[in-house]
């Protein structure tokens, strides 16, 4: 079983900057091949961002330029520097695999932005 904890969710400004991290551990099988999701009130999770095994990756347009996805160090980290956060960008944020994520997934970290 593969546990996955995000943290470095908080309460943001507008237009202020957050980085969340996603430690991965037990049986992992391509870590390289993971994403960002998050799911705000109401609302379905979707994927903000993804990051193949090749290293190419791909931003929900909403999020272009103002996030990036990276990994570790240390060894089964991701990373999400996100930017000029808007209100709208908050929600519980989640790392997986994707695709095929694992399950269970892992608690999230919240991410609120307000004045």
């Amino acid at each position: 079983q593969v546990r996955l904890v995000e943290s470095g969710g908080g309460l943001v400004q507008p237009g202020g900057s957050l980085r969340l991290s996603c430690a991965a551990s037990g049986y992992i099988v391509g870590f390289k091949s993971m994403g960002w999701f998050r799911q705000a009130p109401g609302n379905a999770r979707e994927l903000v961002v993804r990051i193949a095994s090749s290293g190419s990756t791909t931003y929900a347009d909403s999020v272009k330029g103002r996030f990036a996805i990276d990994i570790g160090p240390p060894k089964n980290t991701l990373y999400l520097q996100m930017n000029n956060l808007r209100p709208e960008n908050t929600a519980v944020y989640y790392c997986n695999r994707w695709p095929n994520a694992y399950e269970p997934w892992g608690q999230g970290t919240q991410v609120t932005v307000s004045s």
